[in-house]
């Protein structure tokens, strides 16, 4: 059978040549994510012309997706080795914009003076708050705050090294989400005509909107381009509504919603976000540590293939891959065992998926209405596939978020359009001369069938489109259509 959920794996240095990025593709990765926490624009720019090249000579659409780091909040420098922090000890953290030359950490007394690449961050913290650091491994209780500067003590010990990342649950730092260095890699990413926009740390729909008019300012041209919110924060859980009516998609980025919230939340956190995004028919992605013991091995714990198929019957989108493939030593063991796994849970996908749990959009429209009656008679007729001519790559989104048992083929003139597509769940999309007529319209979705697909004539298809032909209009015609029909008749 053919894979319907997508799968994002990230580009780093473990799979930055081009021979590797090619395994890569062949082995099923349908969307690159170019992570801006590091790498440079030289770097990512290398990437996106690789990429882009591998995409056309393989004749397969990749998305490019743009992940913004936002706000940084890191431990500063230290010493190569780290530092062993111990539970009892007094750890004092300091901004390092206030003593920028020290060098740290410093002892003081009894206590160890940490740095944080964080500017202010005393004026929002109150005692007997926690402070994660390292992904939740080492934990921190506030027991004074001066100004600029905070008393901790250490609860859970271990060893810090530079850089870190630090949370703090429960406390709304003032810090903008969209930062000076999100805007350049904005511009740039713009520039070099990234598919799909992420955005980092997502607390209200007010951030959503914000970046939007920054891509306005710097190229209204590419207003449309989709932006998907990554739900990190307790804020953003509680914003959900909001948020979820302004974005094209969400990423559930379990790590630090692990941390912000509990361990034991994420799962049940992933199912609502997961159903609330297939309401509103955006594309929700389930990313962080999906098979993260393959970054040092070549299988994955029996717990992790058990993850990834969850997030398939949840009905998600995509399953994204970070470290595996970005820094991990078994990139490609790691998209070719997600592929397998997603195939084995779709083939269960009746059994145990939320085949009939996802609800209407509460906004039904036309659109949504022809797709959900274009599933049901693809049902009904035992048809092979349905095939959907679309402009903006809307009305394949819907298609796809209808969930029908069979292929969906997406049909475009539009370049950027093919590239989107490459997201969504269960479609294939082809890019094709522009349609003026019906028969030129059946003429491509059989040519492309019959060149790239297992249907054969006289199998039927449904062909979705808007008419009258070559107007901006949602769907509002499903054709039932016998491949060759005419050819066979004839003979």
């Amino acid at each position: 059978m053919d894979r319907k959920a997508k799968i994002v794996a990230t580009i780093g240095p473990s799979c930055q040549d081009e021979a590797m990025l090619t395994r890569l593709i062949e082995a099923g990765m349908d969307v690159a994510r170019l992570n801006f926490s590091h790498g440079s624009h030289e770097d990512h720019a290398k990437w996106i012309a690789s990429i882009r090249m591998l995409s056309k000579k393989l004749n397969k659409p990749i998305t490019i997706l743009q992940d913004l780091q936002g706000p940084k909040m890191r431990v500063g420098w230290l010493p190569k080795e780290g530092i062993l922090l111990k539970a009892g000890q007094t750890v004092q953290l300091v901004s390092v914009e206030q003593a920028p030359a020290a060098d740290y950490p410093l002892n003081n007394g009894d206590s160890i003076v940490i740095p944080l690449e964080i500017p202010d961050f005393s004026n929002s913290l109150r005692i007997g708050k926690r402070i994660l650091l390292d992904d939740g491994n080492l934990e921190l209780v506030i027991t004074a705050v001066k100004s600029g500067e905070v008393d901790t003590q250490v609860v859970l010990g271990g060893l810090l090294t530079s850089h870190k990342g630090i949370n703090f649950p429960g406390i709304h730092l003032d810090i903008p989400g969209f930062t000076e260095k999100d805007a350049g890699d904005l511009a740039f990413g713009l520039q070099q005509g990234i598919d799909v926009l992420a955005i980092s740390f997502v607390r209200t729909a007010q951030d959503i909107e914000k970046v939007r008019r920054k891509i306005m300012e710097l190229a209204p041209d590419k207003q449309s381009l989709p932006i998907i919110a990554k739900l990190e924060l307790p804020e953003a859980i509680e914003n959900i509504h909001e948020i979820i009516q302004v974005v094209d998609g969400v990423m559930v980025a379990r790590g630090d919603l692990a941390v912000e919230t509990s361990p034991a939340q994420v799962p049940v956190l992933q199912k609502e976000i997961i159903q609330l995004a297939n309401r509103y028919a955006k594309t929700v992605i389930t990313a962080t540590q999906m098979l993260d013991s393959m970054i040092h091995n070549p299988r994955p714990t029996r717990a992790e293939a058990s993850d990834v198929a969850n997030a398939i019957f949840d009905g998600t989108d995509a399953v994204m891959l970070s470290g595996e493939t970005a820094s991990g030593s078994y990139p490609l063991e790691s998209v070719q065992m997600m592929a397998q796994i997603v195939d084995e849970a779709e083939s269960h996908y009746n059994e145990w998926g939320c085949v009939n749990a996802i609800p209407d959009e509460p906004n039904r429209d036309d659109a949504i209405s022809m797709t959900r009656a274009a599933r049901e008679l693809a049902h009904d007729r035992n048809v092979s596939a349905i095939a959907v001519f679309t402009q903006t790559g809307k009305t394949a989104l819907l298609m796809s978020k209808a969930r029908p048992q069979v292929p969906i083929l997406a049909f475009t003139p539009d370049p950027v359009t093919f590239n989107r597509m490459g997201l969504y769940w269960g479609v294939t999309s082809f890019l094709v001369p522009f349609a003026h007529t019906v028969e030129g319209m059946i003429s491509i979705v059989e040519a492309g069938i019959l060149a790239s697909s297992p249907i054969q004539p006289g199998q039927q298809v449904i062909v979705l489109y808007g008419f009258p032909i070559g107007t901006y209009r949602p769907p509002n015609i499903a054709l039932l259509h016998t491949i060759n029909e005419n050819k066979d008749t004839a003979s």
